[in-house]
């Protein structure tokens, strides 16, 4: 990614994905997404709703639940860093051994976040500010 100018909107341009499975939640960091310069943003509630097959092609970057609706996202978080497309765990569960064992190198922003923390570590995940 090309470095921003400053003053430029952190997620200027980024196409993100975002996986939460809570209405409430998954459509404030929409907004925040938004307000912060993204240029699309799509929320997936459960797994089934993404189609894994263009997820390069469709996303710059993710913010991905640890749990939705009670089934592991670890494995297609495996599937994202595989992919090459940077992301962060927001989520409740902040405490998983094998979370820091299998994403040593992504930050996980705990539940509840603020907007500002959660932007910036998206922001850091796709190399626009420093971690």
């Amino acid at each position: 990614m090309s470095p921003l100018l400053a003053g430029s909107p952190l997620l200027a341009g980024l196409r993100i994905l975002i996986l939460e499975d809570e209405f409430l939640i998954a459509m404030d960091v929409e907004q925040l997404c938004r307000d912060h310069g993204a240029a699309e943003v799509a929320i997936a509630r459960e797994l089934t709703e993404i189609d894994e097959g263009q997820l390069s092609s469709n996303f710059d970057a993710a913010v991905v639940d640890l749990m939705l609706s009670g089934v592991s996202t670890l494995d297609f978080a495996a599937r994202l860093h595989g992919a090459g497309i940077p992301f962060v765990f927001a989520s409740g569960y902040s405490d998983s051994d094998e979370l820091k064992l299998a994403f040593p190198d992504i930050r996980l922003v705990a539940k509840p976040y603020s907007g500002e923390d959660l932007v910036s570590a998206l922001a850091a995940a796709c190399g626009r500010v420093d971690a």
